[in-house]
């Protein structure tokens, strides 16, 4: 049947300007004039809407307010644009909608708003016409701080969150989520009381499959509905922001699922996606590639990020899988990638997006950060694009992370023999803005938890996993830990269930958890600890050669010169009751932290040493300290 086209005039609401913008990359706030939006045309209230769909032959608005008939509100496409739009008075907030999309084919897809505010609770996968405005924010004092603080000589320890499996509610609604104004309160005293400065959250922006981890999403604009609503959402970072706690999400530019609500094969044809499935598909994912070549499909990223920042504070983004967008070649076979124009496997137009990307963040001096997954040795990763960098603020140190926890699952006996796994780092520790991470991809998947990759009968577990992350604290670079990891769950991270959080209240769980939470507060207590993370003057090695007894000593110095920090990590059940480390400089030595008291304070009595001239370790001076099976001492000179 013939379709009619009812006679509409454009609205005006997209202007030539707009459109030039868009089919240049750089509408930054393209999310206001596409997608749906609340207006007021020739003085009836409304609904206005936009979407991108160039090779259709025509689109229609279709929700439960006319019947989902594609022939109800069809479209008026914009000239040279690609874009079409259609205004329809009487309509509000809270309707379902999609977009029904008639291909050039002659087919219907039933499509969600790519520019969606907000998303149906799934097994739904409708749109929902939504309204940001109107949102009392009350974190002005957070900004301002956050815009004048330097992030690489700032403390940084993350806590990273799974929301939908932190803590369940007892009721059947949603599967018992925890809803964002609930988690705010119980996640914010938690890390407030733990000491870390920032949570980032996985899996937030509407994705179809709990399994994916919000890692296949289809709704980019729309904060998951699992937990609540858009201005919920708010509330949850404005909550975070006035309790000193800042948010950051994780973000997937890298593919997206082929849902057939979703972005794949949005028009009929591969219109988000690169159209060669030899550059436009994941094999080992079976999802599609965004064609950053695009210019109007780099704008709709770009301005998802900067939509993040803007309408919900957002303290930064955790970029998701950027090698698989470096590599032309990544995961695929030899015959079945597209090499650059110079024969390479570089992706060039994903390299020019990040440039891009970054610096429009960097332009901004918001403070905001943009966190690269990166896990090849990618150079200039956190450099500047002027200098040829991709111009991330931070990197996730995954060489790092894989040589300790490999030398941490090994025996105590056989760790003399790969002594050199936890020394490795420090040869390329200035080379990137690194953070060390010991995340969820690594408690899944058969690769055990933390504390289940320890080695050992019960309690050595325990003491295992307190040297080790006394070694990670003291290490330069930034820190992430994923949930439960600081008080020992024991099973691997499972989405569909909660952390067994009554661990924490167990003997040795529950002093774990304490020793973690020493660490955090003697790490932000301390510049030493993170103010020269990028500089070698902030790192002095006293002794990374004790192989034999499997012993690291080092000293972390701050910008000031002042209190200074030594640290001495013994990784085997021996005790060494004549040790004795070397030290740089005549003076007395306060024990801050070992491993059986956690951090000693204010009350407790002072314990402390006097070095006296000799050479140990190669400096000049030194002191004896009785050092215990699986010891750790962290002392202020």
């Amino acid at each position: 049947m013939a379709r009619s086209r009812k006679k509409e005039i454009g609205t005006g609401l997209i202007t030539q300007v707009d459109r030039y913008l868009y089919g240049e990359g750089t509408h930054y706030e393209i999310y206001e004039k596409l997608g749906a939006h609340p207006h007021t045309l020739n003085g009836k209230a409304g609904m206005y809407f936009a979407v991108w769909a160039p090779h259709a032959a025509s689109v229609s608005v279709v929700g439960d307010f006319n019947g989902w008939d594609p022939d109800a509100n069809v479209m008026t496409p914009l000239e040279s644009s690609g874009i079409h739009e259609c205004f329809i008075p009487g309509l509000g907030t809270g309707e379902l909608y999609k977009y029904a999309v008639t291909t050039a084919a002659g087919k219907v897809l039933f499509k969600a708003d790519p520019y969606a505010f907000q998303s149906e609770y799934r097994p739904g996968t409708a749109s929902i016409t939504c309204d940001l405005s109107g949102f009392s924010w009350k974190d002005d004092a957070w900004m301002k701080a956050r815009k004048e603080k330097d992030l690489l000589t700032s403390p940084l320890s993350i806590y990273e969150v799974h929301i939908g499996s932190w803590k369940k509610k007892n009721r059947p609604e949603k599967d018992g989520f925890y809803t964002y104004i609930e988690v705010a309160h119980e996640l914010a005293a938690y890390v407030k009381e733990m000491g870390y400065t920032h949570v980032e959250l996985m899996g937030i922006a509407e994705h179809p499959f709990d399994g994916s981890w919000g890692y296949q999403v289809t709704g980019y604009y729309a904060p998951t509905s699992r937990y609540g609503t858009p201005k919920e959402f708010m509330y949850f970072v404005n909550y975070m922001h006035r309790h000193g706690i800042g948010v950051i999400l994780d973000w997937v530019p890298a593919h997206f699922p082929r849902d057939a609500h979703g972005l794949a094969e949005f028009d009929g044809e591969a219109l988000y996606e690169y159209a060669d499935p030899r550059k436009g598909e994941h094999p080992d994912w079976g999802t599609k590639v965004f064609d950053y070549g695009r210019h109007e499909v780099s704008n709709f990223l770009i301005a998802n990020a900067l939509y993040w920042l803007d309408k919900y504070h957002v303290d930064g983004l955790r970029v998701d899988a950027v090698a698989s967008m470096l590599y032309l070649d990544y995961g695929r076979s030899d015959g079945n990638w597209v090499p650059n124009q110079y024969g390479e496997n570089k992706n060039l137009e994903a390299i020019e997006f990040f440039r891009h990307l970054n610096s429009i963040i960097d332009k901004r001096g918001d403070g905001s950060m943009v966190i690269a997954e990166e896990s090849t040795a990618w150079p200039m990763v956190t450099g500047a694009p002027k200098d040829g960098g991709l111009g991330f603020k931070f990197k996730w140190n995954m060489g790092w992370m894989h040589d300790f926890l490999e030398y941490m699952k090994l025996d105590p006996y056989f760790r003399k023999y790969n002594h050199n796994k936890m020394t490795f780092g420090m040869t390329y520790a200035t080379s990137e803005h690194f953070v060390l991470v010991l995340s969820h991809d690594e408690v899944v998947h058969l690769k055990c938890s933390m504390i289940n990759k320890m080695p050992g009968i019960y309690e050595d577990k325990f003491a295992n996993l307190k040297v080790g992350y006394t070694f990670m604290m003291g290490h330069p670079g930034k820190k992430l830990l994923f949930m439960g990891q600081d008080f020992g769950q024991f099973h691997e991270w499972d989405e569909k269930v909660a952390l067994d959080w009554y661990l924490a209240d167990e003997p040795l769980h529950k002093d774990l958890q304490n020793y973690y939470r020493d660490l955090l507060h003697i790490y932000k207590k301390y510049p030493a600890m993170y103010s020269l993370d990028y500089d070698w003057a902030g790192f002095q090695w006293i002794n990374a050669n004790d192989g034999d007894r499997s012993i690291f000593s080092f000293v972390r110095r701050g910008a000031s010169g002042k209190q200074n920090l030594l640290f001495i990590c013994n990784f085997t059940p021996m005790a060494r009751p004549d040790y004795r480390v070397g030290v740089p400089k005549r003076g007395t030595f306060t024990l801050i932290l070992d491993q059986s008291h956690g951090a000693y304070g204010p009350k407790d009595e002072k314990i402390t040493y006097r070095s006296r001239k000799g050479e140990c370790d190669g400096q000049p001076y030194s002191f004896a300290y009785p050092l215990a099976p699986y010891g750790t001492a962290i002392f202020r000179f």
